[in-house]
């Protein structure tokens, strides 16, 4: 039974950039609150120190903002829970760690790096798991006390029961059990006095009054040491779904080193919001039937964590072109425009001035070629610019000995037109031009698309023709007879 009000968080580390697979964690809990009239939540857990990087979390509220999942409470957002930086909540981990203490539910553990490396390496060579021996456990009072005294650095480490099967629910996976003898003493307080994830996260989620923890299925290992945490402080737990690993097609786990798992670097290769929210919310979840195509408020609408599924989720790239272009083409020209203009002003074309209503001619005669913004530029600089080289190819298989003299009479007979051509202007044209000479029309519009663009494909040739004019139509034509030798 869902939470009448539920409160889910997104807690990030500040290490980098924001993983895909970070994104798909802060959406699945954006949706599910959404969907449940919650509230959504930003926790910044920055207390690995060591990890810690300048700017990233700048960077990930950017990020957050640019896709539009908007925290109803956050770093910058306070609501009545605040600070949402661990860092600044130190005195709070400290105090419940003491009540753990206190509860003899955990203790202090003084062992060396040295001890700690030996004991690992003769587990090891035993072929045993990796885990504290319990060996501080076992210390006397007198013992502590002196190594206190003494400042002996320390630990604080999670005391965790033998022989005790560790049992919760989980919404993705259903009923789940562990051993207590295959989970390790976890340390909840470092030694610089900063808490790991495992305490800090427990404490911060009842505080905040989380009701759902969603998290990757990583984090599924951790989750008896969680339990545990909720069990000594008497506190109830939240709900659990773990989300399915991130794969590549060969089935390995999603990693930079097979490509870009950076939100930014989808962005800055102008990937639409829209189609990164669309296929992200695919990795993993559907909404039982084959629809693929979704904006934000329609996966606010169908969301649902019984509908994640277990297996892990393939990264297939080629999905996310398809939806950006079908996003792209869905785009009202106004908004394709102002994106046009932002474009153009990153290329050599950002000098020249072109007007609203030649470009939407543009976008109209290439909306269904490209997939990206940039693609205007990439796959017709001809829009943009008259070409100065023309494909070689082309020229061997379209351009003829009659040619020049075609295309010489197609301009004479374009250069009659009115000012603004209509496209059947071009085509009736195109086609007295090729009665009159007695040949095909396919004659005159391979060799006319190459003195107009440089290339052997493009939009329609009439739209091509339509668009640049005229004027720069014939001019075109004439510099391509005096520059296209066979």
């Amino acid at each position: 039974m869902i939470h009448p009000t539920p409160r889910v968080r997104f807690a990030p580390s500040p290490t980098g950039y924001l993983h895909v697979g970070g994104l798909r964690t802060a959406l699945y809990n954006y949706l599910f609150a959404k969907k449940n009239n919650g509230t959504f939540i930003l926790r910044i857990e920055d207390t690995d120190r060591n990890r810690y990087v300048e700017g990233a979390v700048e960077n990930l509220i950017t990020t957050l903002k640019w896709i539009g999942l908007n925290y109803d409470e956050g770093p910058d957002n306070s609501g009545e829970y605040s600070p949402y930086y661990q860092s600044q909540r130190l005195n709070i981990y400290k105090e419940y760690a003491n009540v753990l203490l206190t509860q003899k539910n955990a203790y202090r553990c003084f062992c060396t790096a040295e001890r700690l490396t030996q004991l690992r390496e003769a587990q090891q060579k035993e072929k045993h798991q990796a885990k504290y021996d319990k060996h501080c456990l076992n210390l006397t009072q007198e013992e502590i006390d002196n190594k206190l005294e003494t400042d002996t650095p320390f630990v604080v480490r999670l005391n965790v029961p033998e022989k005790k099967t560790i049992k919760f629910d989980d919404v993705v996976r259903q009923h789940i059990e562990f051993s207590s003898d295959t989970v390790d003493d976890q340390i909840l307080i470092k030694s610089d006095g900063y808490p790991t994830y495992h305490l800090a996260n427990v404490v911060d989620d009842h505080l905040m009054k989380i009701t759902h923890v969603i998290r990757g299925e990583e984090w599924l290992p951790s989750t008896p040491k969680h339990v545990l945490l909720y069990d000594f402080f008497g506190w109830e737990r939240p709900v659990f779904a773990h989300l399915p690993l991130l794969l590549n097609p060969d089935k390995s786990k999603l990693s930079k080193r097979q490509g870009d798992v950076a939100v930014e670097d989808y962005r800055g290769k102008g990937y639409l919001k829209e189609s990164l929210i669309n296929f992200v919310a695919l990795l993993g979840w559907n909404a039982g039937d084959d629809r693929e195509f979704y904006y934000l408020n329609e996966l606010e609408e169908h969301f649902s964590l019984e509908r994640v599924n277990k297996s892990g989720a393939v990264f297939n790239v080629e999905k996310l072109n398809w939806l950006n272009f079908e996003h792209l083409r869905q785009k009202p020209v106004s908004e394709v425009l102002l994106m046009l203009k932002e474009e153009l002003s990153k290329t050599k074309f950002g000098k020249n001035v072109y007007t609203d209503n030649y470009l939407i001619q543009v976008i109209d005669a290439m909306r269904e070629r490209v997939s990206f913004v940039k693609e205007y530029a990439e796959k017709s600089p001809y829009f943009f610019e008259a070409p100065e080289e023309y494909d070689t190819d082309i020229i061997k298989k379209r351009w003829k000995d009659d040619s020049p003299a075609l295309l010489k009479k197609l301009a004479d007979n374009i250069s009659e037109f009115q000012a603004n051509a209509s496209k059947d202007d071009f085509e009736h044209a195109l086609h007295k031009t090729a009665e009159e000479a007695g040949v095909g029309a396919g004659k005159l519009i391979h060799p006319v698309r190459l003195a107009a663009s440089g290339m052997g494909v493009g939009p329609g040739v009439y739209d091509l023709l339509v668009v640049l004019g005229k004027d720069e139509v014939v001019k075109r034509i004439n510099t391509a007879i005096e520059k296209i030798k066979i």
